[in-house]
């Protein structure tokens, strides 16, 4: 495990601006995917924990600037974090973050010396803002938050439903290093009567999508202008992977990674909230309280994804493990609160009929994971099912059973963990 309770060992990376130049000007010198051959590369296989679950355990250096990961698509690149990294570090690897990408044709290197962002619409003064000014010409923001995929871990979603059958690893942590963009706005000055904020992608249609459809994703101006979102130009200390969204990316703390546009290079200020592909046809929920419906209920209202919710982990011990009966068993894990700070990890040992305070980890912000960790005695041998729930500071937990929506979207199901004590 790798996060000792007594101490706060685990550290924030450490980030230069002058380490970023230089790498970017090596990534903006060459195509990442020149002559790249998944193919010519080996494989093994690994099963995740549902049905159809056998996947592609793709070694290092399959993708650019990629470790190990499990396979889920090759174009668009869908490639997720084993579960194993999540047990040794509590911030993701850059190396092993997961990727999603959504069309085809994305750029395979980007020219940082042409890059620019744009901020256009109802705005006294539209931009253009160089990858240089960016760093040099605005104060400094970083922030620790999970990057989650809205439909991570759609592969335990019953009755199953179409999309990337991830398990539980389309999520990573991570030190985000950037902008706020509440600075760019302020900058741009914002008109009277906006009301929204749309972010535009280098990433663009093909097939089958109109060759015109442009990834955007909309927020509320208030929400964009809080002095959270932000964008980021580094993860975890380094520049930021290509694949990851290089050279920046939108963060959006609290809510799900398709509104954390990668390689944005537009931002306009409206007055609609869009009615693009990405907000009106793609990634929407129920408009429930839970954002969940039953399967075939027909009539119901849905509205763009939104807020992540609450989750916790088991990463130790494995599961099916073998413990010995009348010794302590250490349990442990990573939790989050979502949409706002995690307010405390309860934990079971006898399937749910009774529940204990998890010990929680350092707390490196309300948007990060946190380890929590506990113990148990088996009194008996035979089976047992251990069960752990996060709970969050607006008093949202996890459900016994995860809900249903048509996208599989938002799944945060009470994680169970079978054991044998001998």
């Amino acid at each position: 495990m790798w996060e000792d309770f007594s101490t706060d060992e685990v550290t924030v990376p450490q980030w230069g601006r002058r380490e970023f130049l230089k790498m970017s000007a090596l990534l903006g010198a060459a195509g990442l995917f020149a002559g790249h051959s998944l193919s010519a590369r080996a494989a093994a296989m690994i099963d995740l924990p549902f049905v159809n679950g056998e996947r592609k355990l793709i070694p290092a250096g399959t993708f650019p600037q990629k470790g190990e990961m499990i396979l889920q698509r090759v174009r668009p690149p869908l490639l997720e974090t084993p579960w194993s990294v999540f047990d040794r570090h509590i911030f993701t690897p850059n190396d092993q973050f997961y990727v999603r990408w959504h069309m085809p044709d994305f750029p395979d290197h980007v020219d940082v010396k042409s890059y620019r962002i744009r901020v256009t619409g109802l705005v006294k003064k539209p931009l253009e803002i160089s990858l240089e000014e960016l760093l040099h010409d605005f104060p400094l923001r970083e922030m620790a938050a999970v990057n989650q995929c809205s439909g991570n871990s759609r592969g335990f979603v019953n009755p199953r439903v179409n999309g990337a059958q991830w398990a539980n690893g389309a999520m990573g942590n991570a030190v985000w290093a950037g902008v706020a963009l509440r600075e760019l706005l302020q900058r741009a000055g914002v008109k009277k009567g906006a009301t929204h904020l749309a972010f535009r992608s280098l990433e663009k249609g093909m097939a089958p999508f109109p060759a015109d459809t442009r990834f955007e994703k909309v927020l509320d101006l208030e929400h964009g202008n809080d002095g959270e979102v932000m964008l980021a130009y580094a993860m975890n200390g380094a520049t930021m992977p290509l694949l990851n969204g290089f050279p920046v990316r939108l963060v959006v703390p609290g809510w799900y990674s398709t509104y954390w546009v990668k390689m944005l290079t537009e931002i306009e200020v409206m007055d609609h909230p869009g009615t693009g592909f990405w907000m009106t046809k793609a990634y929407l929920i129920p408009d429930t309280p839970t954002g969940y419906m039953t399967p075939g209920e027909k009539g119901v209202k849905m509205v763009p994804i939104n807020r992540m919710k609450p989750r916790s982990f088991f990463t130790e011990p494995g599961s099916g493990a073998r413990v010995a009966k009348g010794h302590p068993v250490k349990v442990g894990g990573i939790a989050m609160g979502g949409s706002t700070a995690l307010e405390r990890v309860l934990f079971s040992a006898d399937g749910g009929a009774h529940w204990q305070k998890a010990s929680l980890g350092h707390d490196y912000g309300p948007y990060g994971f946190r380890a929590w960790q506990a113990s148990f005695t088996p009194e008996k041998t035979g089976a047992y099912t251990l069960m752990v729930k996060a709970v969050n500071r607006q008093g949202e937990e996890q459900p016994l059973q995860g809900g249903w929506n048509p996208g599989g979207f938002m799944y945060n199901a009470i994680e169970h963990l079978p054991l044998q004590a001998v």
